[in-house]
């Protein structure tokens, strides 16, 4: 555990510049894609691609992490490789070179936010109820930079994101050698920690976690492409995710208060419940006043489905294998979630549009969340 009171204000930092990337990249990265004449086949081979090889090296990285622990190193090294590598889309906007670089990138970005989180519950140690205060800080910075990016993409244009992508990433990298030093402790097989970890509970979590993600996919890939055919201009488009994001950090400043009430189960369920109904609501309101109304439910969707996870996989994963358990949840989520969220809303986006996107993603969203229910009913039997 880092005793160093230092490491929560190093770790915030870690999440403030994180997620402030990601405020440029997750909204306007597939838009510049778009502009530049995409099709939205390539847009989703291109999103699901970053997520294979986030299931892939996410896991892996974790493993060598809790082997031979080397959190902190690993952790370093890959901030500073991704952070080159993303350079290289300023020279191409060939889609075959955008693809190789996206898959380059992605095994070094891989393990970023599954090695915070572990690093995270490390710091909180028996304050982990408190995690939502330290990942407000993420969600802070994304909400100020999509705020900031659609005005300056109004003023300029979207091919902006690429540059000032580049340069958050080399801040996050120089500031993370100020990571301290974990010291080694003697800890028991990580085969062993593993076994532990996939249980029969854990699986059937992973699993409908997988389906959450996979409803998330329209979302993540086609929301800000739904709002401009719509006719929305970029500020409404920032505007959007920001009014998300602020309702998601309310949640995270309340996260303590939240988990006193609630068990993990229950919030979880809930988060199941309103991604249902906010995917069915963007299937069916064009309004300004129902779209921004419904992002109000990002809280549940995103906010305390993602805090609830990480907090239930930690109670969940052994001493052993804390940064397995992160990995494989964010890899199976987030990575393998995300990929076939982003396949399915690809492969359809031609054809049926966006709007009936977002239909199928309410639909998957409650089956997740009817097998969630069933298993919690299985285990108290």
């Amino acid at each position: 555990m880092m005793r160093n009171p230092d490491s929560r204000w190093v770790l915030a930092a870690q999440y403030f510049l994180y997620f402030g990337v990601m405020g440029m990249h997750l909204p306007y990265f597939n838009l510049y894609c778009y502009e530049m004449g995409f099709s939205g086949w390539q847009i989703g081979t291109l999103s699901a691609a970053r997520s294979l090889v986030l299931i892939i090296f996410g896991v892996t990285w974790g493993v060598l992490a809790d082997r031979f622990q080397s959190r902190r190193p690993i952790y370093i090294g890959c901030n500073f490789f991704s952070a080159a590598l993303w350079g290289l889309f300023l020279l191409t906007t060939d889609f075959h070179w955008m693809l190789a670089i996206t898959i380059a990138y992605g095994i070094f970005y891989a393990p970023l936010i599954a090695f915070l989180e572990a690093f995270s519950m490390d710091t909180l140690g028996h304050n982990k109820k408190r995690y939502g205060r330290m990942r407000v800080w993420g969600s802070l910075a994304f909400v100020a930079v999509v705020v900031a990016m659609g005005q300056l993409i109004k003023r300029y244009s979207v091919d902006i994101i690429i540059g000032l992508i580049l340069c958050g990433s080399w801040i996050q990298a120089v500031l993370s050698v100020k990571f301290p030093k974990t010291p080694a402790s003697r800890r028991k097989s990580l085969v062993t920690g593993i076994k532990q970890l996939l249980s029969r509970k854990s699986a059937f979590f992973f699993f409908c976690a997988f389906l959450m993600l996979v409803s998330h996919g329209a979302y993540y890939a086609f929301f800000s492409i739904h709002l401009k055919n719509l006719g929305f201009d970029s500020f409404f488009i920032g505007l959007c995710w920001a009014v998300a994001v602020c309702f998601e950090i309310m949640a995270m400043v309340f996260s303590e208060r939240i988990f006193k009430r609630l068990d993990y189960e229950m919030v979880l369920l809930i988060s199941f419940a309103a991604a249902a109904l906010r995917w069915a609501g963007l299937w069916s309101i064009q309004s300004a006043a129902g779209i921004l109304a419904l992002q109000a439910s990002h809280s549940l969707t995103y906010g305390t489905f993602h805090m609830a996870s990480i907090l239930y996989i930690d109670a969940m994963a052994p001493q052993e294998a804390k940064t397995v358990g992160q990995a494989v949840n964010n890899a199976v989520t987030y990575g393998l979630g995300l990929m076939v969220g982003f396949f399915i809303s690809g492969a359809l986006y031609e054809t049926m549009g966006s709007a009936a996107l977002f239909a199928i993603s309410g639909g998957i969203a409650l089956v997740g969340g009817v097998l969630f229910l069933g298993s919690l009913k299985l285990a108290s039997e």
